[in-house]
């Protein structure tokens, strides 16, 4: 893994081959699913941080343990048994072998930049139940950059209604920007070794974790890229991704098949774009 302190030249190299999409389509309007009121608590900027164990205000039983706390990580992600810091994302797969962790966004985010939000958590509603929530609202990334800015958020919320331990994890995200830090292989925000999305145990064991299709990916999530995180869905609301977790498992697992919310929005925009070529047609 690359240091921070000497990250090389290749990696700049490396990031800048990056491929931009060669027609940027028409954007459509839609509603931001990020959720406000978890933010009573912000962490000073920073890089690699993380906080103390904070409560959620519930039991939630994670693939067979029972958390009442969980560590929130500047860098997109929420841990169970200690605070951590890594900040190039792994792969939330068989292979993980770190600890029980659930990341909307995990990658290398810096707070300390001019212009960048700051990590934020707390307590409240949410679907009309009692809710633990971490929000990265317009963060930069490493090295203290603001020229791109993310908005995610991660949300836990008590279904002790449905069975004790159980809870629902909501992923929700309003703008995604940069996918890499400075010293994870990519330059300016972008390539190298991108952001994952995921949840995992850290066992290995099959169905113990589950990675969205595209982590890893250069230009996957980007609101630019070829499958967006802001319009990517697996329960109808564009920008949002939900997993049930019950009696300790998590369902649905994480699909490769693109999501009805990228596929509405990408329709809409070829429709537009297509009003536009026939008008611009018919009055030649």
């Amino acid at each position: 893994m690359a240091s921070k302190a000497h990250y090389s030249l290749a990696g700049w190299l490396l990031g800048a081959l990056v491929v931009v999409p060669a027609l940027t389509l028409p954007e459509v309007a839609r509603a931001s699913p990020v959720a406000t009121g978890f933010d009573a608590t912000q962490i000073t900027a920073c890089d690699d941080c993380y906080t103390g164990a904070v409560n959620l205000g519930f039991s939630a039983d994670f693939f067979g343990t029972t958390y009442t706390q969980a560590y929130v990580s500047n860098n997109g992600y929420l841990t169970f048994n200690s605070g951590q810091g890594t900040y190039t994302p792994t792969g939330l797969t068989a292979s993980y072998s770190g600890q029980p962790i659930i990341a909307p966004f995990y990658g290398d985010v810096d707070t300390r930049g001019a212009g960048s939000g700051l990590t934020a958590y707390g307590t409240g509603t949410y679907a009309g139940h009692s809710a633990f929530g971490a929000t990265w609202p317009l963060v930069g990334y490493y090295s203290s950059h603001a020229d791109k800015l993310n908005t995610f958020q991660v949300i836990l919320v008590n279904r002790s209604d449905t069975g004790v331990g159980n809870f629902d994890i909501y992923f929700n995200y309003t703008q995604i920007q940069w996918e890499t830090g400075d010293v994870s292989g990519g330059a300016n925000g972008l390539g190298g070794t991108s952001a994952a999305v995921g949840y995992a145990n850290g066992s290995g064991a099959a169905g113990t974790y589950g990675q969205i299709a595209g982590s890893l990916v250069p230009g996957t999530f980007l609101d630019s890229g070829t499958a967006p995180l802001i319009t990517t869905t697996n329960d109808g609301v564009p920008g949002q991704l939900l997993f049930q977790v019950r009696n300790g498992g998590v369902a649905p697992p994480p699909t490769g098949v693109p999501e009805p919310g990228a596929v509405v929005v990408l329709a809409t925009a070829l429709a537009a774009l297509g009003a536009v070529r026939f008008g611009a047609s018919s009055r030649r």
